[in-house]
């Protein structure tokens, strides 16, 4: 997949492209529906199949007091994109001065000139341009003059559920890991680095690795099930996120124990899947109590990864700049 970003992005890059616009945080079901419509169209009529989104999310620059927490990272959401077989995606920087852009302007100079836009598949309800001026009638418009044609998708969803970014962080928010493949499409996944912590796992006998990550959306405090990819390799562990009350450690960290594993693995990266969240952080009286209930979140965490999906575990592949 080609990536189009900086200045970049006004330069003639197409000659005649199939194009959708979207912010796609988390390419959850719903978006991977619209990639799949774009990739049809661009089959149809043989040509390269575009994706425009936005980097920061425009909420990060509009509004900054409210932007929500992202689900993917740039680069994770860029992977997410590529594997879904499109052929280009344009990241457009996205500050003060382009949050003026009038929406006939974004069409004429980013989507026609600089993307020889043929036809644009757009999603459910979907606005853009300064104060989100543009939309489905917008397009039909200016498709007139600039020669292009405009697919608007149902909502997509199941039953009663329609898929949004705004549910999935919902159901993460709440610690609701097990709902979260029905709209996301896969288990939950942060990634980062193992970096060296407090030690207090390896004190208990339960070495963990700590981990620094730039994904903002956490999941609540708890101790999880998760799956873990590190090197190509799949591990099971069980997943701590929060303070150490036990021990009055006031201090906010994702540890993870690596079940039947022993490596040292500080600096390397990992990818950590929810799969299960299995209760909330306590404290505990004293030590033994608190190894007891480790003893027994392992014991749960088993039992809950043996049902484990694994078609629910995206493996992401690192595409370009983003």
């Amino acid at each position: 997949m080609r990536i189009i970003s900086g200045t970049e992005i006004f330069s003639t890059n197409y000659e005649a492209s199939i194009v959708t616009v979207g912010n796609f945080d988390g390419v959850h079901r719903g978006h991977r529906a619209v990639f799949r419509c774009l990739r049809q169209a661009g089959a149809k009529h043989g040509l390269p199949a575009v994706a425009v989104t936005f980097d920061p999310h425009p909420m990060k620059v509009l509004a900054p007091t409210t932007a929500p927490k992202l689900i993917t990272t740039s680069v994770q959401k860029a992977a997410l994109i590529a594997a879904t077989g499109i052929d280009g995606l344009v990241v457009v920087p996205f500050n003060d001065e382009f949050s003026r852009m009038s929406a006939d302007a974004f069409v004429e100079r980013i989507l026609c000139s600089s993307l020889g836009m043929r036809h644009i598949v757009i999603g459910h309800d979907y606005a853009f341009g300064r104060g989100r001026e543009g939309n489905f009638s917008t397009l039909e418009r200016l498709g007139t003059e600039y020669g292009f044609t405009v697919e608007d998708l149902s909502a997509v969803g199941e039953g009663e559920v329609i898929f949004s970014s705004s549910l999935v962080r919902s159901l993460i928010a709440r610690g609701e890991m097990a709902s979260v493949p029905s709209v996301l499409g896969r288990y939950y996944m942060i990634s980062g680095t193992v970096v060296h912590g407090r030690e207090i796992g390896l004190q208990l006998g339960y070495p963990t690795a700590n981990i620094a990550t730039l994904n903002e959306l956490i999941p609540p405090d708890g101790v999880y099930a998760v799956m873990v990819r590190l090197d190509g390799a799949l591990l099971k562990g069980a997943c701590s996120i929060g303070i150490n009350p036990t021990f009055s450690d006031s201090s906010r960290t994702i540890e993870v124990f690596l079940l039947d594993f022993s490596a040292h693995i500080y600096g390397r990266e990992i990818e950590v899947f929810f799969v299960q969240r299995l209760r909330s952080m306590q404290k505990f009286s004293d030590v033994s109590a608190l190894k007891a209930s480790i003893a027994n979140d392992i014991k749960q965490t088993r039992l809950v990864l043996e049902e484990v999906n694994e078609l629910f575990i995206t493996p992401l592949h690192r595409v370009g700049s983003v």
